[in-house]
């Protein structure tokens, strides 16, 4: 029995030296094998494992986050409503923005994209505009005009002060004689639109003169370098043809959701109460370059901010282009 055990001591140590000596394939694949030898070259295959997890963890987020289109569709009440993105992570872009970032940690970052609807309001033709969608938390400020230059300066002024863009629509015969100040809202980075020549009820008009009216102020818009977009009918008189002539001539027709009534010169103090209470996502807030608007803008538009909405131009708030908290890319 004691020649056996000293038979098996030898031939452990012989395994050993052998070990020891071993080079090349053989003796890394020991290694690995061993636990103590091993244990250095274990820890190469983490990374590999750690960038699984990483890809695992954006795809489940990228799952979980994934919101659905909204179709622009034709409502009985609102008539043509725009549609909305919808909104997915970006998976490749997140996991290599990610490693860029954060190779060791692997900590997640998310890329998004905007995924557009199926249906637009180009797909639903010629029809009036109330109202953006409302589920965007988006809202604008369109400001006819056609009178009250006195206010014109200062109101532009608070929105600087703000910072918030809005959309003039300008009457054609006040243009023709206020150019300057019409380049001044440009200066400032505001949206200019068509609100016809002469301020007429669209709905009386025959087709070639309501062409007229609308073709007129497109023209002076074109002067001073602006695309016409929309058309706003002076007082929101309109029938199916004024659309359609304003459709013919690229426009598309835009009415409001909310209006101030600010021409009857209510109190600022109303105003701003009634503009903070009533807003929504979506809405359209109609007003004038006049006293009460002039006082009451600032305060109507935190009232605004503070229901947690965005404040944009007509074009803006009828885009389907998504408001993205300011962390998203």
């Amino acid at each position: 029995m004691k020649l056996q055990k000293a038979a098996v001591v030898l031939a452990c140590i012989s395994i050993v030296i052998g070990i020891g000596s071993t080079s090349g394939p053989v003796r890394n694949m020991l290694q690995q094998i061993s636990p103590q030898g091993g244990s250095a070259t274990a820890w190469k295959g983490e990374p590999g494992i750690a960038k699984d997890k990483l890809r695992m963890t954006i795809e489940a987020k990228a799952a979980e986050l994934k919101t659905s289109p909204v179709n622009a569709v034709l409502d009985r009440v609102w008539k043509a409503v725009p549609g909305y993105n919808g909104l997915e992570v970006d998976v490749e872009a997140s996991y290599r923005k990610s490693l860029e970032l954060s190779p060791q940690a692997g900590n997640p970052s998310y890329v998004y994209k905007q995924i557009p609807p199926e249906k637009s309001l180009n797909d639903l033709g010629a029809q009036p505009i109330y109202r953006g969608n409302p589920a965007k938390p988006m809202v604008s400020l369109m400001i006819n005009v056609a009178w009250g230059n006195e206010y014109i300066v200062p109101m532009l002024d608070v929105l600087d002060e703000e910072k918030v863009k809005v959309t003039f629509f300008l009457d054609g015969s006040w243009l023709s004689k206020n150019t300057v100040l019409a380049e001044e809202m440009l200066k400032r980075g505001h949206e200019l639109e068509n609100h016809a020549y002469t301020h007429p009820k669209m709905s009386t008009l025959s087709r070639s003169r309501a062409a007229l009216e609308i073709d007129k102020t497109r023209k002076l818009l074109k002067k001073l370098g602006v695309t016409n977009t929309w058309f706003a009918p002076p007082s929101g008189d309109y029938d199916q043809e004024t659309v359609e002539v304003a459709h013919e001539l690229g426009l598309k027709t835009v009415l409001w959701t909310l209006d101030t009534v600010d021409w009857r010169k209510p109190s600022p103090e109303s105003l701003v109460t009634k503009i903070s209470t009533k807003a929504e996502p979506g809405f359209l807030i109609l007003m004038h370059p006049t006293s009460s608007s002039s006082q009451a803008l600032k305060g109507m538009i935190r009232g605004i901010k503070a229901k947690g909405l965005t404040l944009g131009t007509v074009s803006q708030t009828l885009s389907e282009e998504r408001v993205l908290p300011s962390n998203v890319e």
